[in-house]
């Protein structure tokens, strides 16, 4: 071997290190990126030893309490919830419009009737009542 050959610079790049920094950077921003969650609605369905499973309707209605309930995410209480759900229906025939009402096992049986008699007069006659499944009344 001669002396020029020793004295010649490596010309290569050594990638292996560049990958460690790059997959340490996304581990990082995995880590670290914090996702906007939607706050959940504590609510406890009643059983039924006849419920199955229904498919998603049009209108979802939860009620907790009279100043407490939900039309699709947007919270109301009894006395706006007509004014909601015809603001949700608009101006057209709502008779083919379908609704789930989901109350919370605590919620009186006046307040499920107020928010049936309010999808009525709202024009929507299809509602059907979410309960878990379960073995019938504890």
């Amino acid at each position: 071997m001669t002396r020029r050959q020793r004295l010649q610079p490596v010309t290569t790049i050594n990638l292996i290190p560049l990958i460690d920094v790059l997959l340490l950077i996304i581990i990082f921003f995995m880590v670290t990126t914090t996702f906007k969650l939607v706050p959940g609605i504590s609510l406890e369905l009643p059983s039924s030893s006849t419920a199955h499973n229904v498919q998603s309707s049009v209108l979802r209605v939860i009620a907790v309490s009279n100043n407490e309930i939900y039309v699709d995410k947007t919270r109301t209480d009894l006395a706006g919830l007509p004014a909601l759900i015809s603001k949700r229906t608009g101006s057209g025939d709502a008779s083919g419009l379908k609704a789930t009402v989901e109350g919370d096992r605590a919620a009186t049986y006046q307040l499920m009737v107020s928010v049936l008699d309010a999808l009525r007069r709202g024009g929507i006659e299809s509602v059907g009542l979410r309960t878990r499944v379960g073995q019938g009344s504890p």
